[in-house]
């Protein structure tokens, strides 16, 4: 069974950092596509950046453009999201998620249709 275990949210200020972790049981890591979801308060969860599963290319949401950085450690087994210049409209819960059959800049990756999910980290961002 998968396992999806996210961290490192916490409480931050507008213009600040913050690096998520990911770390992913259960599931054949090198072969997937990742990516980053998250559910701001209120609202549906959506896409925030993903990538390829050979680390090749990334893909991210206009909103968080210039700004995040998705990468990965494929000995640890484990995603990363840096954050910065964070906005209050990154306060959310993030999750990560992926698979080896939706590429990374596919439909069905950004359409955040998964069927499990970790428990998420949640950030919020002070102004």
């Amino acid at each position: 069974q998968v396992r999806l275990v996210e961290s490192g949210g916490g409480l931050v200020q507008v213009g600040g950092t913050l690096r998520l972790s990911c770390v992913v049981d259960g599931r054949d890591f090198t072969r997937n596509a990742m990516g980053w979801f998250r559910r701001p308060p209120g609202k549906e969860r959506e896409f925030v950046a993903s990538i390829a599963w050979d680390d090749s290319d990334t893909y991210y949401a206009n909103s968080v453009k210039g700004r995040f950085t998705i990468s990965r450690d494929h000995d640890k087994k484990t995603l990363y999201l840096q954050l910065t210049n964070v906005k209050p409209e990154d306060t959310a819960v993030y999750y990560c998620n992926g698979d080896a059959n939706r590429g990374f800049r596919s439909a069905n990756m950004i359409s955040a249709q998964f069927e499990n999910w970790g428990r998420g980290t949640s950030v919020t961002v002070s102004e």
